[in-house]
């Protein structure tokens, strides 16, 4: 195919690379169009590292020239019908509605094309051109001016109260609720694993159906990582989830509260015959009898 277009920019590198590569085949050309917001140049990054090749900047067109372009487009579809269909009947039709209605003829016309477009406009209202982000050719941490504020800010405080008030703020955001209308899930892969948020997001898009936007926060921890995601997940997403692969292990998703409550309950101890409790054998206590006539002194055990 000639082009690939990426509406939203995917957060799995391989998926991108996998995307693109159906453009160019058997010695073509193609072209990928990419999609990127000025937040999201950290996953840009991650393409260009990836596909080893930086990625050009396209301008967007102008109003005018997208307007400019529609008209052409639509002279283009009036001369193609003119040449290729019938109009025999239709031209009767417009005659007589002319002398019914006493309408000039461009107006009957031009209230045809209005029809043709389904109620949609023709031409897009201007718009300012917006413009370019120069933060785009800066490094994602910002400018040089605000990493030197940043700095000169930050000598002003002790290197311990810095690094003690990183650290808090770091452990509010983990601890922090969900937001409204969002649940929170735990997975099984963490720091252990190698795994980036990037590698979560695109794992349960493609799975979920979700974009990026419904995806919330993402904590990632030692050996597990906690993910926001939509209330109200249907059973069947939740099982695809769950036998989902990320760096190289199964999600295993469960809801972490239920994760919470179980670590929270005491544990009962088992028999081997399942699930009821042990039972100790009574202790049995000696009693000495006095001996009958004729026989020995003879012991015997009572239950207590």
């Amino acid at each position: 195919i000639s082009h690939v277009i990426n509406y939203d920019i995917p957060h799995d590198t391989e998926a991108y690379v996998h995307r693109i590569g159906r453009t160019g085949r058997a010695g073509r050309k193609g072209d990928a169009i990419l999609f990127v917001a000025p937040r999201e140049k950290r996953l840009l990054g991650a393409i260009e590292r990836a596909t080893g090749g930086k990625i050009e900047m396209m301008e967007l067109p102008s109003t005018e020239l997208i307007n400019d372009k529609r008209i052409a487009q639509f002279k283009q579809s009036i001369s193609d019908t003119l040449a290729a269909k019938d109009l025999s009947l239709y031209a009767k039709v417009i005659e007589q509605y002319q002398v019914e209605h006493n309408i000039p003829a461009n107006e009957v016309a031009a209230a045809l094309a209005h029809l043709a477009q389904g109620g949609s406009p023709l031409l897009l209202k201007h718009q300012p051109t917006p413009k370019k982000d120069k933060s785009w050719d800066k490094v994602d941490k910002g400018g040089r001016d605000d990493r030197s504020r940043s700095r000169d800010n930050s000598r002003d405080k002790p290197r311990a109260n810095r690094k003690r008030g990183n650290e808090e703020e770091i452990r509010r955001k983990k601890n922090a609720p969900p937001e409204k209308g969002m649940e929170r899930f735990r997975i099984e892969v963490g720091h252990n694993d190698h795994v980036m948020p990037g590698n979560i997001v695109g794992a349960i898009a493609n799975e979920a159906g979700l974009t990026s936007r419904d995806i919330g926060r993402i904590n990632i921890f030692e050996s597990y990582s906690t993910v926001d995601l939509p209330k109200g997940m249907p059973n069947d997403i939740y099982k695809d989830l769950k036998n989902t692969w990320v760096a190289k292990k199964k999600l295993n998703i469960t809801r972490a509260d239920e994760k919470a409550k179980e670590r929270s309950e005491p544990k009962r101890k088992e028999s081997d015959d399942g699930d009821k409790p042990i039972r100790r054998k009574p202790k049995l206590k000696k009693e000495t009898v006095k001996p009958k006539s004729g026989n020995k002194a003879k012991q015997r055990h009572k239950k207590t």
